[in-house]
């Protein structure tokens, strides 16, 4: 028998990945290219030529006991340094490698950092619509997620209303994500200041830190002229989860490193912690090899303005199709409202012009739904016939 707890993961298994296993068997019953599959945020985009060329160079000249074997649990004090350097350069930080932990991607590393602050019963907020696997990191450590709702009219941003009436004495920690998946929206500086006066006022008065969980595989996939603020400017205990997979076009490969600023409440004894999570979580220590490829191209970059041309292209489809949508300002994902309330009616009108989309209750939006364009152009463009027909269905 599985245990109790893995039931509901089982009835509620990802939609994501449902509709990407869909989408596959739909191509093999129509023919791939006649199948136009939204559902998945799996990178189209070849690595750059840095990673090609680290990877053959670490091969040829490296030691391969060094290359292939254990280290520091925390991960190459070389690699972690360069982390620290290049995120000083970038943001003004002053972080050494003792800040830095290399971790088997975003998720991982926040299961890590969620395992070091968490006990039973305590409380996770996140804002709405939110990555569907949040809840069930949280729930790893059986605690529980609180939901703040969407806000639409301000472009998804937070409501700060609503945040502050849900925290309570059991809130350990607050989780965002900008550029936001699923809407692409960015949150500006105020935003960012207005949460961390909320949750300094908050920590005081509850007697505890809460700590701010910033979630940031799409740090640099901004296809506006709006920056990215960097979140620990705005608030102390802030602890980030990064992930090559998106900037570097490596979702396979399970790469990324953790945060934790030495000016963070209890930061010595929490980067102690953090470090034995990562070994008794099961990971052990991130991927020697592409620990030793990060460390080489921590300035490479996937092509953006690809990216860029392909939410444009995207945007330009659906809305002249009839619906509606946030203009992404970043990330992979085009979010579009449902013209019926149930957007999983949508979904399934969708798949009738072979057209493969997310209903947005996956990411607690329902009435949205999520379409990533971090697809071949091509298919983008050759899906505008579906959209065109799937909007007469609605709009006549």
């Amino acid at each position: 028998m599985i245990s109790k707890a893995m039931e509901p993961l089982i009835h509620n298994n990802s939609a994501v990945r449902a509709m990407f296993e869909e989408g596959k068997q739909m191509a093999a019953k129509y023919g791939a290219e006649n199948v136009y599959d939204f559902s998945l945020g799996n990178p189209n985009l070849h690595p750059p030529k840095e990673v090609k060329q680290a990877i053959l160079d670490i091969l040829d000249t490296e030691d391969p006991h060094r290359v292939h074997g254990y280290m520091s649990n925390a991960g190459f004090e070389t690699t972690r340094q360069a982390v620290a350097e290049n995120l000083n350069k970038r943001y003004g930080s002053h972080y050494t490698m003792e800040n830095i932990i290399m971790v088997v991607g975003a998720a991982s590393g926040l299961n890590i950092l969620l395992k070091t602050i968490l006990d039973p019963d305590d409380e996770v907020i996140v804002f709405a619509p939110f990555f569907v696997e949040y809840r069930n990191y949280v729930s790893n450590y059986y605690a529980r997620t609180v939901v703040v709702p969407p806000s639409p009219e301000t472009g998804f941003l937070p409501r700060m209303d609503a945040f502050e009436e849900r925290i309570t004495p059991k809130t350990k920690a607050v989780i965002i994500n900008t550029p936001n998946n699923p809407t692409g929206a960015i949150y500006p500086a105020e935003t960012l200041k207005a949460i961390g006066e909320v949750l300094d006022r908050k920590s005081k008065e509850i007697g505890h830190p809460i700590y701010l969980i910033s979630d940031e595989p799409y740090r640099e996939l901004v296809y506006t002229d709006q920056e990215v603020p960097f979140v620990p400017d705005y608030y102390t205990n802030t602890l980030i989860g990064y992930s090559f997979s998106k900037s570097l076009s490596l979702p396979g490969e399970r790469i990324g490193y953790v945060v934790i600023p030495s000016e963070s409440d209890n930061a010595k004894e929490f980067i102690e912690a953090a470090t034995i999570a990562n070994r008794v979580s099961g990971s052990v220590n991130a991927p020697s090899l592409m620990q030793l490829v990060i460390e080489r191209c921590l300035d490479a970059q996937v092509d953006v303005p690809y990216y860029k041309k392909n939410a444009e292209d995207l945007y330009r489809i659906v809305t002249e199709a009839g619906f509606q949508c946030v203009r992404p300002q970043g990330a992979f994902y085009l979010w579009v409202a449902s013209p019926v309330a149930d957007e999983k009616e949508f979904v399934q009108a969708g798949k009738e012009e072979h057209l493969i989309m997310v209903p947005g209750s996956s990411f607690a939006g329902p009435g949205n739904v999520r379409l990533s364009f971090c697809v071949s152009n091509d298919m983008i463009l050759r899906s505008e016939p579906a959209f065109r027909a799937l909007g007469k269905k609605y709009f006549g």
